[in-house]
């Protein structure tokens, strides 16, 4: 079982890498159109629409230490296909198909790493 202090620990730096994310999205003219999209295939940490019309699906990965790889590496393809079926889930909520992208956010160290069309 994984301590609480570590568990609650992950959750922090998770929300600081979205907050992080979220502000650099913001500053490339991104639209932010929902946070924590929760869906029966899992939770899309953020979608945002960009300036090109674009709506991204953000996977954002924030570590402290390289110690356990890269956090780009936490993108498998089990993940993968869980956005693809969160996005097919968007755009039957939206009731509409969209041009959709899947983004990847890098956190390592506090800094930001930022991968458009990471995965297909």
């Amino acid at each position: 079982m994984q301590d609480p202090s570590q568990v609650v620990h992950n959750k922090v730096l998770g929300r600081e890498g979205e907050d992080l994310t979220v502000k650099y999205l913001k500053r490339h003219r991104y639209k932010i159109l929902k946070r924590n999209f929760r869906t029966p295939f899992g939770e899309a940490d953020i979608i945002a629409m960009s300036p090109d019309g674009y709506t991204c699906f953000v996977e954002v990965k924030a570590r402290e230490t390289d110690a356990f790889g890269l956090p780009t590496e936490g993108v498998n393809r089990q993940k993968q296909e869980r956005y693809r079926m969160m996005a097919k889930f968007w755009c039957e909520l939206k009731k509409r198909e969209v041009p959709i992208r899947f983004d990847v956010s890098s956190i390592l160290e506090g800094r930001i790493e930022y991968f458009e069309n990471a995965f297909i």
